[in-house]
């Protein structure tokens, strides 16, 4: 039923757990860039907020081509 994990080797596990780290940082700067950004509405920053956390990598992509345009930089 479960996945045996012992298979996987040592190198296997640096290459996994660096994948997600980029991921995961990655949808963290995304987070925290709109949290910085000025928009038109709250509810906009908070919709491109959610997308980045509950859709992570599909969502910081999104936010990455689409809502950090719409967002303008604090001074």
């Amino acid at each position: 039923m479960f996945a045996d994990f012992s298979a996987v080797t040592a190198n296997q596990w640096t290459i996994i757990l660096s994948i997600v780290g980029v991921c995961f940082a990655f949808s963290a700067w995304c987070i925290l860039d709109a949290w910085k950004r000025t928009y038109e509405s709250t509810n906009e920053k908070v919709l491109w907020m959610q997308l980045c956390i509950f859709v992570p990598i599909l969502g910081s992509v999104a936010y990455l081509f689409i809502g950090r345009k719409r967002g303008s930089s604090r001074s």
